[in-house]
C-alpha cells in the first residue's frame, strides 16, 4: 500500500507532456485518476499510452466553472494537480485573450472549486513556471524573487501564482506552487519547441532552426524528473513548512539555446549539422534560470534522477520510434 493507492486524484492538462507522464505514474501507483480533457488528440502521448482506458475522463475546459465543481464533488477528489494551461509563448503572443482565459480564469475557477469542496480536497499542486518571475537582475532566480511577468504568457503565469497564493492565504486552500524550466522528453510533439524540433530535424538530416539569436539561456528539465518532483511535493504537503509554498524545480545546469542544440545534435549523432539562426523570437527574456536549493533543503534531499546525458538519449530513442527513423 503506497501513498497514492486508491486516492482520488484530479489532473487538469492530463493530455499534455507533463500531464501524460504524471497520469501514467499515478495510475501505476494505484491512484484513482480523474482527468480533465478538452480535446481528444489521437496522436498524443496520453492516448498512445492507453491512459484514456485507465482513468475516468471528464470532458470540458477550465473556463467551465460548474464542470470543475461537479467533478471535484462527484468524484470526491482528495488531491489535485492543476497542470492545464495554454503553454506556448508564440500562441500567447498571437492570441493573448485565449491564454488569459485558460491560464488566469482557469486557475481561479479551479481554486474556487477546491475551496467549495474543502471537506474533501486535501492538497492542490499548481503548475506555474519560471516565466512567472519575468526578467530579474539576480540569477539564478530563487523563490523570493518578485513575480513580474510582462509578456502575455509570463503575465498569465504570474497571475496563476498569485491567485493560488491568495486562496491559500485567504481561505486556507491547501496549495503549493511549482515553477519549472523548459520541460522535455518523450511525448512532446510540439515541433515549435526547441528540443523536439531540433531532434526531428537532426534525425531527418536537416539543419535545425533556431527562432532566437541563440544566446538565450534557460533551464532544460527532463519530464520524468518533473513527475518525481511533483509527487514528492504533494506527498509532503501535510507538513506546515511545505503547504502554501512555491518551489523551483530544475537540474541547476542552464544552457544557451545554441549550447542546447549542440548537445541534442550530439545525442542524435549529427554533429555535422549547423543550426540555422533565424533571430525572429520576440517577447523573450534573455537569461532565465532557477535555483532548486529550497526543494533540495525541504523535500528530503530531492534531486533529479536523470542527467541530460542520460535523459536526452532516452528522448531521442522515443522520437526515432515515433518518426520511424532507424
Amino acid at each position: 500500500m503506497g501513498f497514492w493507492t486508491d486516492r482520488p486524484v484530479f489532473v487538469t492538462g492530463a493530455t499534455g507532456l507533463l500531464g501524460s507522464h504524471l497520469t501514467r505514474e499515478l495510475v501505476e501507483r494505484g491512484a484513482d485518476v480523474v482527468a480533465l480533457v478538452r480535446d481528444s488528440v489521437s496522436r498524443s502521448h496520453f492516448h498512445k499510452l492507453g491512459l484514456d482506458e485507465k482513468v475516468t475522463i471528464v470532458r470540458g475546459q477550465l473556463e467551465d466553472y460548474p464542470l470543475l465543481e461537479r467533478a471535484l464533488n462527484e468524484y470526491e477528489i482528495e488531491s489535485v494537480f492543476h497542470l492545464g494551461a495554454q503553454t506556448i509563448v508564440g500562441t500567447a503572443n498571437r492570441n493573448p485573450l485565449a491564454t488569459f482565459e485558460a491560464n488566469v480564469r482557469g486557475t481561479y475557477h479551479l481554486m474556487e472549486a477546491a475551496r467549495r469542496n474543502a471537506k474533501k480536497v486535501k492538497r492542490v499542486v499548481v503548475a506555474s513556471s519560471d516565466k512567472a518571475y519575468g526578467a530579474q537582475p539576480k540569477l539564478p532566480y530563487d523563490e523570493d524573487a518578485p513575480l513580474e511577468g510582462r509578456f502575455p504568457y509570463d503575465c498569465s503565469k504570474s497571475c496563476t501564482d498569485l491567485i493560488t497564493r491568495s486562496y491559500y492565504e485567504s481561505f486556507g486552500v491547501p496549495a503549493c506552487i511549482t515553477r519549472c524550466g523548459n520541460l522535455y522528453g518523450a511525448g512532446d510533439l510540439n515541433w515549435n519547441r526547441l528540443v523536439p524540433g531540433t531532434i526531428r530535424s537532426a534525425l531527418r538530416g536537416e539543419r535545425p532552426l533556431v527562432r532566437s539569436d541563440g544566446t538565450f539561456v534557460r533551464d532544460y528539465f527532463y519530464v520524468e524528473d518533473a513527475v518525481a518532483a511533483y509527487l514528492e511535493l504533494a506527498e509532503n504537503m501535510d507538513r506546515p513548512e511545505i503547504v502554501g509554498q512555491a518551489f523551483n524545480f530544475s537540474d541547476d545546469k542552464p544552457l544557451s539555446v545554441v549550447q542546447m542544440v549542440d548537445v541534442i545534435l550530439e545525442a542524435c549523432g549529427r554533429k555535422d549539422l549547423e543550426p540555422v539562426i533565424l533571430g525572429e523570437a520576440s517577447n523573450e527574456i534573455p537569461e532565465q534560470f532557477l535555483s532548486s536549493a529550497k526543494a533540495h533543503r525541504l523535500l528530503g534531499g530531492w534531486k533529479p534522477r536523470f542527467g541530460m546525458k542520460e535523459a536526452l538519449p532516452r528522448a531521442v530513442a522515443w522520437y526515432r520510434q515515433v518518426l520511424g527513423i532507424a
